[in-house]
């Protein structure tokens, strides 16, 4: 026992403090002849911090786990209006996850309280108004086979397991062990897809709620979390800045399906299409390429705490080749914050830029109190932060 909530503790920890910053981008999909096209891309939270974990309300209502005043709440943006509202401010904490529940005016969504308390609640759509829908189970992921019926990914053992839960009956049923947080309904069946990690190669397999009957559909493309599937029966995975695709029924393997190539979409972390197939909504960390702008242009404002925020707390520094000059976030601070005071004449103009995955090489001209110099910067950015700097002088 002691041993299952020190895990609950640690995933709580993990879910409020491993957040990068994301944003949620809209695209309409296109059809031209037999293929498919990602057109009109919009960045739909366009907010500092954590956005998160789409879902379609309806083909006018996006719903997202958006950051707003130091915690989660639940946002709907309308396609139409181009605007965000929000449907719950919890005091007490906050909610990840929003599903529409089928056939009712609400939305159900993992609620995290700063207690530790993790729960699944149902939200009514215009009040907000909160109420627990499943009290014994700690349920990280869901979706819903139909109003009554929940199959969710449940904090236990160590891991994520696959339980069905019958709400008129409070009926709970574990089907399998080790698996992922990706479930979704497959259209045009009785089934949900969920990826299976009993294997050291992961599986997408289905799942029949009411029979228990379970099938592998394909293997993931490799460490590849997130999927969605399209009203055609065409899955897409992302992995990185690629989407791949793949139909069971007329494909024997992945392939590409689109490859960002603008530097706004890095990693993606999530995927949605709305039920008839015509827009899909993905989560992407900021990319790289922001995160060090908005280092350099704290930089030249001598904002040491903005500065220090684009950074992970472990950041090394380097001179090149491989010369760690400091380590830690601490010191760096220390560092910087005596030197923006005594260097008031302050200045660094990017010359040229290259973005390559993660990392940004920067050719710098900098004037510090009239003395002018030459650099290059390679930086290297995980998880939303600055994770490595090396320094060519």
């Amino acid at each position: 026992m002691r041993k299952h909530l020190s895990f609950i503790l640690l995933f709580l920890v993990f879910i409020v403090s491993a957040q990068p910053s994301t944003e949620v981008y809209l695209f309409d999909i296109l059809v031209n002849g037999e293929t498919l096209e990602l057109k009109n891309k919009r960045n739909i939270s366009n907010n500092e911090g954590y956005d998160n974990q789409p879902s379609f309300y309806n083909d006018n209502i996006v719903l997202f786990a958006s950051t707003r005043n130091k915690q989660t709440d639940i946002a709907k943006y309308n396609i139409r209006d181009n605007k965000v509202d929000w449907i719950s401010q919890t005091a007490i904490g906050s909610e990840y996850s929003p599903t529409k529940i089928p056939n009712q005016k609400a939305v159900s969504a993992i609620r995290l309280d700063t207690t530790g308390t993790q729960l699944l609640y149902q939200y009514d759509f215009k009040s907000g108004k909160p109420t627990i829908l499943i009290k014994d189970l700690i349920i990280g992921y869901h979706v819903w086979f139909d109003q009554n019926t929940l199959v969710s990914s449940v904090l236990e053992d160590g891991g994520l397991s696959l339980v069905v839960s019958n709400l008129k009956t409070k009926v709970n049923k574990t089907f399998q062990k080790k698996i992922g947080r990706s479930l979704h309904k497959i259209p045009n069946t009785p089934l949900i897809s969920y990826i299976s990690k009993e294997n050291e190669e992961w599986e997408i397999r289905s799942l029949n709620p009411i029979t228990g009957e379970t099938n592998k559909i394909i293997s993931t493309i490799p460490e590849a979390e997130d999927m969605c599937w399209l009203i055609n029966g065409t899955i897409l995975m992302p992995k990185g800045n690629t989407i791949f695709k793949f139909n069971p029924k007329t494909d024997t393997r992945w392939s590409i399906f689109h490859t960002f190539l603008d530097n706004e979409i890095a990693n993606i972390s999530r995927i949605k299409s709305n039920e008839i197939g015509t827009m899909l909504a993905l989560v992407s960390d900021v990319s790289p390429e922001q995160i060090v702008q908005k280092q350099l242009d704290a930089y030249n404002k001598r904002d040491v705490n903005g500065f220090v925020d684009t950074y992970s707390d472990n950041i090394k520094v380097y001179n090149y080749p491989n010369k760690l000059i400091y380590e830690g976030k601490d010191r760096l601070k220390k560092g910087y914050a005596s030197f923006f005071e005594q260097t008031p004449d302050l200045h660094c103009e990017v010359k040229k830029r290259i973005v390559y995955g993660n990392k940004v090489i920067d050719e710098e001209f900098l004037i510090m109190n009239g003395q002018k110099r030459k650099a290059v910067a390679i930086y290297e950015v995980e998880n939303g932060k600055i994770a490595k700097v090396t320094f060519i002088q």
